[in-house]
């Protein structure tokens, strides 16, 4: 009976001081929060690029729409939108997204109708995204766009075209697609906008030279 008892006092013994697979069991309760912080990292971080992306989009479309001197055609406008298509990379802007690029205009009329007009506007992608701030022939014939386009909340921080010119003003309406899971940030519409001012073109008119056919244009409807 005591031989017994001092056996299993010292089997207890060197079961107490055996530290064999102690990192393993550390590591096993360790690893979810692991994988949780490398996931929430990574979501982070593709939303952080989705966002950089989306902002040099709208710049580099309304920069180029832009540069067309003279006057701008419907197929100018295409190779506008392609390119944004291949510059949007794997965020599959044309599916989930919308380009929204219009020519803001002053209405040449005078007061109390004096403003700015929305003289054409031309969208691409399919997503479900209309304009925040106008659609075209809004200004028109009245003041509805006196203070121009743009997100600011007062007259001054507005986007606003001089006399004998226009604005290319850009919006890009994007629906996040997250990289693991939209458990971490929730379902995201991510918006840009980004204007300037044309260069050398005198006519403002949007052109179609080589005819094409209304379903080959950009058209918003």
């Amino acid at each position: 009976m005591t031989h017994n008892l001092s056996l299993l006092r010292r089997r207890w013994r060197d079961l107490r001081d055996d530290h064999r697979g102690v990192a393993l069991i550390e590591f096993a309760i360790s690893l979810p929060v692991l994988l949780i912080l490398c996931m929430a990292g990574l979501e982070t971080a593709n939303l952080a690029l989705a966002h950089m992306r989306l902002s040099q989009i709208a710049m580099l479309v309304a920069d180029n729409a832009s540069r067309v001197r003279t006057s701008i055609d419907e197929a100018d406008v295409n190779e506008i939108m392609v390119g944004a298509e291949l510059t949007s990379d794997k965020l599959a802007l044309q599916q989930n997204g919308r380009i929204i690029l219009s020519s803001l205009e002053p209405n040449g009329l005078t007061a109390p109708n004096e403003g700015q007009t929305i003289r054409w506007q031309r969208c691409w992608g399919n997503g479900a995204f209309p304009s925040s701030y106008g659609v075209a022939g809004d200004g028109k014939t009245n003041a509805s766009l006196k203070d121009g386009m743009g997100p600011g909340t007062t007259a001054d921080k507005k986007i606003k075209a001089g006399t004998g010119t226009a604005v290319m003003f850009v919006e890009v309406a994007y629906r996040y697609q997250p990289l693991v899971t939209d458990a971490l940030f929730g379902p995201k519409v991510i918006r840009y906008t980004s204007a300037f001012n044309v260069r050398e073109r005198t006519d403002q008119a949007i052109k179609n030279a080589g005819n094409l056919a209304a379903s080959a244009t950009a058209r918003c409807t």
